[in-house]
This record gives structure tokens, sequence and C-alpha cells, in this order.
């Protein structure tokens, strides 16, 4: 019993500061929509800095601890989500997690580089990397106490307890009890509404980026006596903490919370009872993530379709349909100049660098296979590369030529691959990384381990090859057969790109769904796609290998390929010429840093790192980045603005008037103008020139077949779209660059298609969000029974129609200056139709003026004052509701004319 009393209370340590990441994680996430790769190297900073100063400078730990966890951390935060996180989170998830993955390499090896830079100007810094048994906030050495015989506990542990306790409480108020957590939440809910509701989704993100980067901090602080300085033990540390997320569903703080705790707990009891694990090297500490490959695989896969990922929307092809030589010539030319340059110009030196850089380049256009076509995310190549070489050198320690070893080495490689990806497919984006790391860690930790594969610490040797007269053990004819190799490569890569295969491959990328229908089998492409990568990789890692004549089972580690993937990616990882690109940069900075810069380690790594952060800008890379730019320039010449339509209603700037002249009656500026609008979605034109007005206390009825442009217009009028031309009028106020917050807080109101209300959060919460006096809420109460009795109930329970009741409540008691309502009757039963639609009247006669979007074109012509037809991105007509025919509400719908008069309207009568 004192055995199991001890395994918990020392679990419990551990599981508080899993604890804690997760909750950062999910706070963040949640926020945000980004999985931040790159919480551990926030709490590694932190302790590294923690570390420096009370150990190095002399600095009090309990005020060094509380600056950098309260100031120093959430500046951070602040800092990486104006620079980076507020961009990402626009971006494509591939882009999202190679750049926190840089991220995640970048920021240990800066607070590493800033200590070398310190020391060497004679600061009195102390050891860092890799230093164990440090002192942490209390007393040092640890004070103990015996609680009962074989049970104790220390200062550490309990500072540990208390502190997460602390913050555990603190949180639920925050999210509980406060408006700010009310905000949280509803962010939470939905990004979008939160802004059509007044307030700056992007101000709430940084504010739980900033207590996400504290939670970091703190874990890293506490962390420090446990953990000691090593990188690579936080970067697990935040990988089990991981597991926790997961467990909370990425959503749920109080769940994440609980099972950072429930993990911590469970990882030693394994440990201590797991009587099996002795034999399996490795299997202990590997047991967090067969954790969190369970919890992957049974968490989240109802949450996606098979074979679903990541999808980004491919880059334009500006060279599409040109000739094989000018979009293959320069590349060819360069291939036939490098191989020309190994006899001719290169030193030895300069020869086996550019060796190297080719060699690996292999293993970089695997890259290309999986996340290029695939748009899937793997964090295990670096595993099939050394699971490759490894069968290779232990085949050849038998005997076996190279060929033969080396197509083995690939096999087993490609093998492994199909073994990851058969129960990871059914994943996608950050599940399916994160499935990918954890099979590369038990990879490092288990199958690694194993004696009669990794040949102990010596590993096995792996001769270059020779091939009858052509001797690779020099290094120029080493370079020139990888030129051809590479070459080979990348043309066998760009005839499968543009073979049938290969445009089943695109097709499953960027649209899954539509693949299916046609009947290619999503999961089985993905499984070809994630195969070939693997053993393109494992036959990179071969000849990667063989130059360097020797392989060791920790040469490449899982975090090795995490560099690999920030380097790849930030160069363009779409097409495989860009990522030979990248393997010769990843092997020719270091040493050119290394002679001209800095002989620190750390410069180099910084840099490729940080290359992640240019993915905010240009997701697909530097390389894709440059003829893009080009094609930019070439089309801003000669460009002349298109002229706004003349349809609608112009509310273009009247002259001034002349002197003598009597002054015109004075008339309100419409509530709402469009001018000109030309707007569409991700650069696909959807408006061209739409005028329209909305007067106060007036309803503008917006009619039009599926397709026309109505929604665009709604969100555009919101401030969701920024128009390419035109203006936005918000009571004859230019209100063309306002967001969506801003343009709500100026009394413009959205009622999005669906049903704008936060699910999550109950009923009351909903109203608070918009009304935050109490008798306010109460006169809703008072006019709707059916809320007032279920106040506290989560509204996502409520029916269809009680959810658009709710949204549109609130607007009674404060109502807005113009109400657009996107298919405000879309699912509702009639009865509750004319309930809604009883409610809009009222909010005209408050003296709101709305545009409502409708499909039922008889109800919504019932309490129109203003009808206007949408058709192909233009208002083809606008008029009184009197003046509608039949004919022009056939032709707005059917896209033709249509006998019978006035008969649509017929009966139509305004209440």
């Amino acid at each position: 019993m004192s055995d199991l009393l001890g395994f918990v209370l020392s679990g419990l340590v551990s599981g508080a500061l899993y604890a804690l990441l997760a909750t950062g994680l999910v706070l963040s996430y949640s926020a945000s929509g980004l999985f931040n790769f790159a919480h551990g190297a926030t709490a590694y900073l932190c302790a590294l800095a923690f570390h420096e100063l009370h150990s190095g400078f002399g600095w009090p730990a309990v005020p060094t601890a509380l600056l950098l966890v309260l100031v120093a951390a959430p500046a951070l935060g602040w800092c990486l989500d104006r620079l980076m996180f507020r961009k990402l989170a626009r971006v494509g998830e591939t882009a999202q997690i190679v750049a926190t993955i840089g991220l995640l390499v970048a920021l240990p090896a800066l607070g590493l580089w800033i200590v070398e830079l310190l020391e060497d100007a004679g600061a009195p810094v102390k050891p860092a990397e890799n230093q164990f048994g440090l002192p942490g906030v209390g007393p040092s050495p640890a004070r103990g106490w015996q609680l009962t015989d074989g049970v104790g506990i220390d200062s550490d542990q309990l500072i540990t307890w208390v502190t997460t306790a602390v913050v555990a409480v603190g949180l639920w108020i925050l999210m509980r009890h406060t408006p700010l957590g009310l905000r949280l939440r509803a962010t939470v809910d939905n990004r979008s509404l939160v802004e059509l509701r007044g307030m700056s989704a992007d101000r709430l993100s940084s504010v739980a980026w900033m207590l996400s980067s504290g939670l970091a901090g703190l874990a890293g602080v506490l962390a420090t006596p446990l953990l000691g300085l090593s990188s690579h033990d936080f970067t697990l540390f935040l990988f089990v903490s991981a597991t926790a997320a997961v467990l909370g569903r990425f959503l749920s703080i109080p769940l994440a919370f609980a099972g950072g705790l429930g993990l911590g707990v469970l990882q030693n009891l394994v440990a201590g009872y797991a009587d099996f694990a002795e034999n399996i090297t490795g299997f202990r500490t590997a047991v967090p993530f067969l954790i969190l490959l369970a919890g992957l695989l049974l968490l989240t896969r109802r949450r996606r379709t098979a074979g679903t990922a990541a999808v980004d929307a491919p880059p334009v092809d500006y060279l599409a349909g040109q000739s094989w030589l000018r979009r293959w010539g320069p590349w060819a030319a360069a291939a036939l100049a490098l191989a020309v340059s190994f006899y001719t110009v290169t030193t030895p030196f300069w020869s086996g660098l550019l060796a190297q850089g080719l060699a690996i380049s292999l293993v970089f256009v695997s890259f290309t296979v999986v996340t290029g076509l695939g748009a899937m995310v793997s964090l295990a190549q670096a595993t099939f590369v050394t699971g490759a070489a490894l069968v290779a050198g232990l085949l050849m320690s038998h005997g076996w030529p190279f060929a033969g070893a080396a197509a083995a080495g690939t096999c087993a490689a490609a093998a492994l691959g199909a073994l990851v990806a058969l129960p990871a497919l059914r994943l996608g984006g950050r599940s399916l990384a994160l499935a990918t790391l954890a099979l590369a860690f038990l990879a490092d930790q288990v199958l690694f381990q194993m004696g009669w594969l990794r040949n102990g610490d010596t590993g096995w040797e792996i001769p270059r090859p020779v091939f009858g007269p052509v001797d690779l053990s020099d290094d120029r004819a080493m370079g020139v057969a990888m030129v051809v190799l590479v070459t080979a490569t990348v043309a066998s890569l760009a005839c499968l790109r543009n073979s049938p295969s290969g445009r089943a491959m695109l097709a499953v990328r960027s649209a899954p769904a539509a693949a299916m229908a046609s009947g290619i089998s999503v999961v089985r492409t993905k499984l070809l796609l994630f195969t070939l990568s693997a053993g393109l990789a494992g036959f990179g890692g071969v000849m990667y290998a063989s130059f360097n004549t020797r392989i060791t089972a920790t040469d490449f580690t899982a975090m090795t390929g995490l560099i690999w993937l920030a380097v790849v990616v930030a160069a363009g990882v779409r097409r495989p010429q860009f990522a030979v690109v990248a393997g010769l940069v990843f092997a020719i900075v270091p040493h050119l840093v290394a002679d001209y810069v800095t002989e620190s380690v750390h410069l180099p790594v910084i840099l490729f790192g940080l290359a992640g952060l240019a993915l905010a800008n240009d997701p697909d890379g530097y390389c894709a980045a440059v003829s893009v730019r080009r094609h930019r320039r070439r089309g801003r010449v000669g460009v002349v603005p298109e002229s706004p339509s003349s349809s609608g209603v112009s509310i273009a700037p009247q002259s001034p008037p002349l002197p003598g002249d009597r002054p015109p009656t004075e008339t309100p500026p419409p509530a709402l103008a469009l001018h000109g609008i030309h707007a569409g979605h991700d650069g696909a034109p959807v408006l061209h020139g739409v005028d329209l007005a909305v007067h106060a206390g007036e309803i503008v009825a917006l009619l039009g077949p599926n397709g026309a442009g109505k929604s665009t217009v709604c969100r555009t009028a919101a401030g969701l779209i920024a128009p390419s031309q035109g203006h936005v009028y918000v009571a004859g106020r230019d209100a063309t660059r306002e967001g969506a917050a801003l343009r709500s807080r100026g009394g413009v109101v959205l009622a999005p298609e669906g049903r704008g209300i936060f699910p999550s959060l109950t009923i009351d919460e909903n109203l608070a969000l918009y009304l935050r006096e109490r008798d306010e809420r109460d006169a809703v109460y008072e006019r709707f029974a059916g809320l007032a009795a279920r106040r506290r109930v989560p509204a996502g329970s409520l029916s269809g129609g009680e959810q658009q009741l709710l949204a549109l409540a609130p607007l009674l008691q404060r109502p807005p200056k113009v109400l657009i309502a996107d298919e405000p009757s879309l699912g509702l039963a009639p009865r509750i139709v004319d309930d809604v639609f009883r409610l809009l009247v009222e909010l005209r006669d408050a003296g709101a003026g709305l545009l409502l979007v409708e499909e039922k074109a008889a109800e919504i012509l019932g309490v129109a004052d203003t009808v206007a037809y949408l058709a192909q991105g233009r208002v083809s007509w606008c008029g009184p509701r009197a003046e509608v025919r039949a004919d022009r509400l056939t032709e707005a719908y059917l896209g033709m004319a249509a006998n019978g008069g006035r008969q649509a309207t017929k009966g139509v009568t305004r209440p």
C-alpha cells in the first residue's frame, strides 16, 4: 500500500506539470485554432532564464519566478501572437504545424546562444544545457517530510501541488465568473460570431496566448528541479502533455487538466507495476506516447472522415502551359553545371559538402511526396531514414552487396511507413502529425534500442559502393552520382504528378469527398503516398549514411526530423526541386555561419527554425513566393480599375452648392449603403459592382438564385469580407476599412446563415454577451418565457426555432442601426417562421434598417418595403415591393421570364 501511495504522490508531481502545459495548449488552441508545438520551448526558455538569473546572477528565487511567469512569458506570448500566430491562423494547417515546429527548434537554441554570448561577455552565467539537480523556487537543497513508512514528499513537490491547485482554481474563476472568461469561451465556440458581436477575436487571441505562455513559463520554472535543463526532455514533456490535451479534445480545459494529473499517475503506476516491461528496453518511458497514440485514434476518429487531412489550396502554377524548356530548362542547366563543377572548380572540401547536401536532398524530397502531394504532415521521416540505414548496415555486415542491402533497407522503410500509416490515416492535420511523432518517439525509445538492430553505440559500417570502374569513395564521383540520382528522382515525381495516378492524388488532396464520389479510394491513395514517401526517405537515408560511411541509432532522432521538415517547408514543399535547394542550403549554411559569423552550433539551428516564421506570409515557401511576387509585379503594370456598376442606388458624394443657391432639403443618409462593391472568396470574384442602400425603418429583401452572391453581400456589408473595390457606408460614414468587430460596434449586426448563437454557452451567457445589464436580460425573459425557464441550459440543446429566437431576442432590447439577416427562416417550422418574421417587423418599427436574404419569396415579400434582385453578382433590379412583377421574380430565381402577370405577388400584404 505504501508503494502505491508513493507512486501516486510522485505521479501527481509530473501530472501537475502535464496539466499546466495541457491547459495552456487547449487555451491557445481554443482561442486561435492553432496548436502550438512550440509550447514546450516556451517552458524551456523560462526554465533556462530562471536558472541563469537565480543561480548565475544571484537573483532571489520567488521574485525571479514571478517576473518570468507574470511578465516575461506573457510578453513572449503577446509578441509571438502579433508577429506570427495571427497570420498563421489564416493560412493552411500544414504551414501552421511547420511554423510552430520551427519555433520549437529555434527558441531553445536562441536561449542557449544568448547564454553563450553572455558568457563571452564575462557575465556570471552557469552551464545550462543538460544540467540536472538544479535548485527550484523552494529551499535548496529541498526539504523532505516523511508521511508514512516509505512514503515522503519534499518542498519542491509540495510547491508544485499547491501552485497547480491555486492555478486551477484561478482559471476556473476566470473562465466561469468573469466577462473576459465568457468572451474567451465564446471564442472557443465561434470565432467569427465573436467578431460579429463587436468583440475583437484578435485581442482575445492575444489574451489567450499570454495566459498560455504564462502557464508554460510556470510549468518550466516548477519543472527545473525535476527535468533539469534538457531541451530534449522539455520537448518530450510537451508531447506527453499533448496527450492530456487530446483527452480534453483540444477544447475542454477541465478535462485537459484532469487528464494531465491522471496521465502522470498512470505513467508512474506502469513504471512501478508493469513487470513485463523489464525485458523491453525503453518501454516505461514510451508509455505516454502509447497513450497519446491510443487517445488520438479513439478520441478524434469520429470527428473526421476517412483519409482527410489538412487541405491547403494549391498555389497558382504560373508556368502552366509553357514549354518543357521554359519549365525545366533552368533546373536542368543547374544540375548539369553542378555535375561539371565537381571535376572542374570545386575543392575537395566543397565537393564533399555539396555531395552531402545532395544526399540529404533525397530525404527532403520524401516530404514533397507526403506533404506536397498528400497534404499530410509526417513527423516520422527521420525514423524511416534510421530504420532503412540500420537494416542496410545489418545486412552488409552479413555479406550482402550494397545494392541488395540498400533495396532491402528501402523496402523495410516502406513497410514501416505502411505500418505507421494504417492506424493514423483516418486522422488529419495536427492529429496525424502528433500520431506520427508519437510513433517516431516509440521507435527511438523501443525499436532502435534492440541490440541486434542497433549494434550498440558503434552502429554499422556502410561503405561507399563501387560499381565497376566507378568508385564512389571519391567525393567527386559521389557528388556526380548524387546529381544523377536526385535528377532521376525529381523527374520521376514530375512524371507521377502529371500522370492519371498523380492527378488522382491531387484530387484527394484538394477535395477528398469529391474524389471519393469519383470512385477514387481516398484511404488507399493516402496509404500509397505515405508508403512511397517512407521508402524514398529510407533510400535517401541509406545514401546519406553511405556518404558518412557509418550509421548509429542516434544519428537521426525524431527531433532531427523536425528540423528537416522546417527547412523543407520553408523552401517549398510542393515541388521536388525546391526540396533539393533546401538540402543544399541545409548542408552549406552551417559551414558558412561557422566560417564567417560564429562557431556556435546554435545559430544555424536558430536560422533553420525561424525560417518557419516566413510561412505566415508565404505559406508555400520561399522558392514558390519568388514566382508569385514576380507575377504580381507584372500584373500591376497597366491595370486600370474597373468602374463601379451604375445599377441600383447611387450614393456618390454631391457637389457643394454654388453661392446664392437655395440650400437643398437635407435627408438623412442611408443606415447602410454599398457603392460599387467588388468582392469574392480566395481570389475568386463573386460581386461585380453591387450598389444597395438600406434606410432606417426599412426592410430591404435581397432575392436571387443560389450562387448569385447574396451571402457574400451580407458578409461584405458586415465586415467579414473586405471588398477589393467600392465603399461601405454606415449612416453616411465610410466604414470600408473597418472589420466585423468595429462594424458591429457601429451598429451593423449580422445574423449569419444557420444560428447566430454560441452552443456551449448557456442561454443567459449568450444574452450577457450582448446585454451586459441584468435588467435588460430580465426584460428578455419576461417576453420569452420559454427562454427564462431554461436560462441555465446550454444553447446548443435548444430547438432550431428556439435558437433563432435567442439570436434575435437581445436585439429587441437594444435595436441595432442595421440588422443583416441571412436566411433567418432556414430549417424552421412554419409557426416559428411566423414568429421570426414578426420579430423582424418589430425591429423595423423600432427604427432599425433590415437587409434580409431569404429563399422563401412569398414570406419575405410579405414584410419587405424594398426588393432587390441579385443575379451573377450584380443587382439587376431594385425598387418598391409594390412594383415586383411575377416575370421579374421568376427570372431572378430561375433565370427565365414567366407569364402570369402579378400572380407571384398575389395575396402578399404588408403586416
